[in-house]
């Protein structure tokens, strides 16, 4: 029997959040709808379950004799994919929904929901110099069509299950995660994880350009899957029952974004502009003032520290597989045999 439970746990950081936990000495239950073998991470001393949380029964499997849940279990990739199918991410209402009656019914002590900057209005982001967005800046709501109506939702049926049945509930809202041990390619990658993929093809392929979406200039804040991980149990088993913002204040353009991956990568690319690819909102980043009052927490880590990690690991990854393609039939494979390895360590 698990004490803790993650959801979302075969994606990337509800991989890294229950590494982590486990290292703690938590015991855990690892949750997710893919099948084992395909997980980005398995934590051997986890107890991991394949079980489709849009079913209301798997839910109650889900977390049943637990104490505290982390719910992280949604259909969540890349903006192309959130753009394209609106109705396939306002799904996952069915997930939290389920999670919730099946947590408050076992009697969860502690219930943390992971929210997402999609959330915010949409025309307080319509520009690249925008105010960084503080949590009441949610209201009136006006979040980004589909993923986001779902996220701002759930984040309310959070509130009023505590309000009404006394569950204890706590909500962040991420700021455009990444790092190592994450996806690259196949359209779930976010624009670190797309960019190091692309400078790293271009460098081992001996070309010298790059497509960018867009025009470069939208600007977005990036958090570092270890501030996320740390700042998630810290919002997890606090006593801020409101949402409260996990990301970094450290905002750039995506331009920028691809010097720092230059620069870590020793090179320098020609960039092709793909002014009608998907670009999500123009201009976002994180406004901590409210979890730093708080909670006295901020990002450690700096966005240059973050990229050279990943873009080392995405590199090395490429290369390992003995190719410069990025069709991700390698990378499938790849994850495929760390997880694997990770069960029967």
């Amino acid at each position: 029997m698990a004490s803790c439970v993650v959801t979302g746990a075969g994606g990337f950081i509800g991989g890294h959040l229950v590494a982590d936990l486990v290292a703690q000495g938590i015991d855990v239950r690892a949750v997710d709808a893919k099948p084992i073998e395909s997980w980005y991470l398995v934590a051997p001393e986890a107890e991991s379950r394949a079980l489709d949380l849009t079913d209301r029964e798997a839910c109650r499997q889900a977390v049943e004799g637990a104490e505290r849940v982390f719910n992280l279990a949604a259909d969540m990739r890349g903006i192309g994919f959130i753009e394209g199918n609106k109705a396939q991410c306002m799904l996952s209402v069915l997930i939290n929904t389920h999670m919730l009656m099946a947590a408050h019914k076992v009697g969860v002590e502690r219930f943390f929901y992971a929210s997402s900057a999609c959330v915010y209005a949409a025309g307080k982001q319509d520009r690249p110099d925008v105010d960084a967005l503080a949590e009441p800046d949610a209201y009136p709501a006006m979040p980004e069509d589909g993923y986001g109506w779902e996220k701002l939702f759930s984040e309310r049926m959070c509130r009023h299950y505590s309000e009404d049945f006394g569950l204890e509930t706590r909500v962040a809202r991420y700021h455009n995660v990444y790092g190592p041990e994450g996806t690259w390619t196949g359209g779930r990658e976010k624009a670190p994880a797309a960019i190091c993929r692309k400078v790293a093809t271009a460098q081992l392929s001996g070309d010298d350009s790059i497509e960018i979406w867009g025009d470069g200039e939208q600007t977005r804040s990036f958090t570092y899957i270890d501030d996320c991980v740390a700042g998630t149990q810290l919002i997890a088993a606090s006593d801020v029952d409101e949402p409260l913002n996990l990301g970094s204040s450290e905002m750039v353009t995506i331009n920028q974004l691809v010097d720092l991956v230059e620069h870590v990568a020793g090179t320098k690319l020609e960039r092709r502009y793909l002014l009608d690819a998907p670009q999500g909102v123009r201009g976002r980043s994180s406004d901590n003032s409210l979890i730093l009052e708080r909670l006295g927490w901020e990002p450690t880590t700096s966005l240059a520290q973050g990229i050279e990690a990943t873009y080392r690991w995405i590199y090395d990854d490429i290369r390992a597989r003995g190719s410069a393609s990025s069709n991700g039939g390698g990378e499938d494979r790849r994850q495929s045999e760390r997880a694997k390895a990770a069960r029967t360590a």
